[in-house]
């Protein structure tokens, strides 16, 4: 369809039959992301009110569908890049995300702690490099006063104010470690979200209570990279009166971090009372299965 045709359409937009209205936006809304541009200019030389509320929700409807398949091509690809699977769940939010300049600010993280890593570093040692890189140099830490406020989970957001939830901490923590050649993964501890260092080649963990091959202890991105044990993990889910479960010990996925991430910006906005985003936002935990 040309722009003449798609303007047309546009132009009865504002029809009081909701019926046509509808018939209007699922024919606009199948065209893609192309029309947007279109709907865009549409909007900002319009200045009735129910025409522009029309085009923003006709607008935002495109870019949900846009961004479920980008999701599900991340996660049935493999899910390999972390980061991309953070900007992508931070586009819901913000579809005009600058994913490069995002790129160029954490590059220049894991730059710092790559060029602190040498061989002879032991493993305590490697994460108290990136324990002053990530905390102290470049000043991230947990956002302890508005601990559930949705911004904790958009990784945008989270690079300019430094302040999240233990996930957000987590996911950047563990790249700019990945990144210096240091192997750290996530794990998906309830009510929490914590990290391993895990080396295959290991023979005793530095921890003698654990039993997870090639863990030789956690870190807590939330207490600015705390080191502790399998024996805190237990304490802790015995506080919660959790049964134990190997997962609560072991690195989990990708994927999985990023699923949580969706579910944790659901509770936040279902905490907020907004149900359509929790709504939403449970049609692109869908595309991540």
């Amino acid at each position: 369809m040309n722009p003449k045709e798609i303007n047309s359409l546009i132009k009865l937009l504002d029809d009081t039959d909701a019926e046509i209205y509808q018939q209007i936006e699922a024919k606009l809304v199948t065209m893609g992301k192309e029309v947007i541009p279109i709907l865009e200019s549409a909007w900002s030389s319009s200045l009735d009110a129910l025409m522009q509320h029309r085009i923003e929700n006709i607008i935002h409807k495109i870019q949900l569908e846009e961004l479920q398949h980008d999701v599900r091509v991340w996660a049935h690809a493999g899910g390999h890049d972390i980061i991309k699977g953070a900007m992508l769940v931070a586009k819901y939010q913000y579809p005009d995300l600058n994913e490069e300049n995002l790129r160029v600010q954490l590059d220049k993280i894991t730059r710092d702690a790559w060029l602190e890593m040498n061989d002879n570093l032991t493993a305590l040692e490697q994460v108290k490099v990136l324990n002053r890189i990530f905390f102290d140099i470049h000043g991230f830490g947990g956002n302890t006063q508005n601990y559930h406020a949705p911004q904790n989970s958009y990784i945008n957001i989270v690079m300019e104010t430094k302040k999240a939830n233990p996930l957000m901490l987590s996911i950047l923590y563990l790249e700019v470690a990945r990144s210096a050649g240091v192997p750290v993964y996530g794990v998906n501890l309830p009510e929490h979200f914590v990290l391993c260092y895990k080396d295959e080649e290991a023979i005793l963990p530095i921890f003698t209570e654990e039993s997870q091959p090639g863990i030789l202890f956690y870190i807590n991105p939330f207490s600015k990279g705390d080191i502790f044990g399998r024996k805190e993990i237990d304490n802790f889910l015995k506080q919660l009166k959790i049964e134990a479960d190997k997962s609560y010990y072991e690195p989990c996925t990708n994927l999985e971090m990023i699923q949580r991430l969706i579910r944790n910006l659901m509770n936040s906005y279902h905490k907020l009372g907004f149900m359509e985003k929790v709504e939403e936002l449970n049609l692109l935990m869908r595309a991540t299965e």
